[in-house]
């Protein structure tokens, strides 16, 4: 399989199943209350698009996936990385925000922010100690230069 369908299935299988295939299932479980849905079209649709360029940069400059399948070969701290260490877990976050809003579910915030919980565990016990080990030198640069989220260092 080349890096180009790897890409495209670590896609549907990891952000895909969790901010489109579970939230989707759950919504129509939920009957909706009714309010300001279409508010909820601009996250999913921010957040889609960054999750876009997240793919791209990981497949282009780490030339890899965002799968632990198939890591990054390089450290990838161009486009959204520039700004977060996390970008694709903010993108998935703001795509569940996005869907509990259009759905005016509480469901699904409920699951947005366990979601949330989960890439934050699974970042500081997981992904830093793995890209420390991986990429020494540069991860401790890039960990000192970009916050963790979004201002949020750690």
């Amino acid at each position: 399989m080349g890096r180009l369908s790897r890409s495209a299935v670590a896609l549907v299988a990891l952000p895909g199943v969790v901010a489109l295939g579970l939230p989707l299932c759950l919504a129509l479980q939920e009957p909706g209350s009714g309010g300001p849905v279409y508010a909820g079209l601009l996250p999913v649709a921010a957040g889609g698009l960054l999750l876009g360029w997240c793919v791209r940069e990981f497949h282009v400059v780490g030339r890899g996936t965002l799968a632990p399948w198939a890591p990054p070969q390089h450290l990838v701290t161009s486009g959204p990385c520039r700004f977060s260490r996390n970008p694709m877990y903010l993108a998935v976050t703001a795509i569940l925000l996005g869907w509990a809003i259009l759905f005016w579910s509480r469901t699904l915030l409920a699951y947005a922010v366990v979601v949330a919980a989960a890439f934050q565990l699974r970042v500081v016990l997981a992904e830093e100690p793995w890209a420390a080990r991986s990429y020494p030198a540069d991860w401790n640069q890039y960990r000192r230069r970009v916050p963790r989220w979004l201002g949020w260092t750690g």
